[in-house]
């Protein structure tokens, strides 16, 4: 069983739907699980927010990015300690493929420097979910939004959609296909976490 899983993609792919209908889904279960989020609801989250909305310097916002996610580690892994399976909205490949397509034009190669900034610092999820949706699609969901933030653009999300791709390699991704029903991706996410 998975005790950290983190669920990853660009605004409207459904990810924060489907992880917290999951996290619902394993409690109804009977798993004691936890459904969390970044940027946090932290006095540095909570910065973190206003530097989005502002849009503040790409490296005042990647470096509070990373503060509030080293905090948040401590309390997952407090979690974590006590048998909870956590279930987190955004981790740092949001800040990978986000604050990358940010720094473009600062840095000849920013996600690796977003990658060793937090080396060391952070926890590594049992299982990553990255749900995959065209960045035209995506916004075509989100339109309604009372007030699309700064990152919420074509041309940028294009840009994210390449560095998730780039960054999500290894065993410990799953990719998923985020134009499937709702309730067919709870399930895979949700039978994935148990075995």
């Amino acid at each position: 069983m998975k005790q950290f899983v983190t669920f990853e993609g660009i605004d409207g792919s459904g990810k924060s739907t489907i992880s917290k209908r999951v996290c619902e889904k394993l409690q109804s279960e009977g798993y004691e699980t936890i459904w969390t989020f970044e940027p946090t609801n932290s006095t540095i989250g909570k910065f973190v927010q206003e530097c989005i909305k502002k849009q503040s310097d790409p490296f005042v916002t990647s470096f509070t990015f990373i503060a509030d996610r080293i905090q948040h580690c401590t309390q997952i892994q407090g979690w974590i300690d006590k048998g909870n399976i956590v279930v987190c909205d955004r981790y740092a490949e949001s800040t990978y493929a986000y604050q990358a397509a940010q720094l473009e034009t600062h840095l000849p190669n920013p996600l690796k420097w977003l990658q060793e900034l937090s080396s060391g610092r952070i926890l590594t999820p049992d299982r990553t979910f990255l749900f995959v949706i065209n960045p035209q699609a995506a916004l075509a969901r989100i339109q309604h939004r009372d007030e699309l933030i700064p990152f919420e653009k074509l041309t940028f999300l294009e840009k994210v959609h390449k560095n998730y791709l780039m960054v999500s390699k290894g065993k410990r991704f799953l990719h998923l296909d985020a134009t499937k029903p709702i309730e067919e991706l709870v399930e895979l996410c949700y039978d994935d976490i148990l075995r």
